[in-house]
């Protein structure tokens, strides 16, 4: 009995002292004011930029083009939201002003194959082939194989070198990937 009175008090006091020396609930952790200002900074981002992306998928393009304002504010060398500005801008029927959009992104990163396929399109608009040539075949030597616009972009090339006039003597239709 003396042994369970003693192995009770050791628990006892265990606990007491646990009880006494751990806080009852641990702090929160503190984040710096210029910390907590960034994070709410990506998070604005981030809402805006997926917003844009949905207005786009849905053709409203007008909401699209005012989130991705307040996306570059926020993200000024985003490349991902100048090319969806200019794809935006194509959906408002304004190909210049697209066109510098499609520029700005492939200064910021040359390799972004869709800033390519939009500065062509926005060139078709304004019928400037040559350049839509350009921008497609530089589409087609980045996109990666198995890229759904692929087809597409080659059925352009074969278009725009027709209205070029260069597609006398060759086959009545575009290539076909097999």
């Amino acid at each position: 009995m003396n042994k369970g009175r003693i192995a009770g008090a050791v628990v006892t006091l265990a606990l007491a002292l646990v009880a006494g020396m751990a806080p009852a609930t641990a702090p929160p952790d503190r984040v710096s004011r210029l910390e907590h200002q960034r994070q709410m900074r990506e998070a604005e981002l981030r809402r805006h930029f997926d917003q844009a992306v949905v207005m786009l998928h849905a053709r409203q393009y007008e909401h699209a083009v005012t989130a991705l304002h307040r996306v570059l504010e926020l993200a000024p060398g985003m490349p991902e939201a100048h090319a969806n500005m200019g794809y935006a801008l194509l959906g408002l029927q304004r190909a210049d002003a697209a066109r510098d959009f499609f520029l700005a992104t492939i200064e910021l990163r040359p390799e972004q194959a869709n800033a390519y396929y939009g500065l062509a399109l926005a060139a078709e608009a304004v019928h400037d082939y040559e350049t839509a040539l350009g921008g497609m075949r530089s589409f087609l030597h980045l996109a990666p194989a198995d890229d759904p616009y692929r087809a597409r972009a080659r059925a352009a090339l074969w278009e725009w070198e027709e209205k070029l006039g260069r597609n006398a003597g060759r086959a009545a239709a575009p290539p076909r990937k097999q």
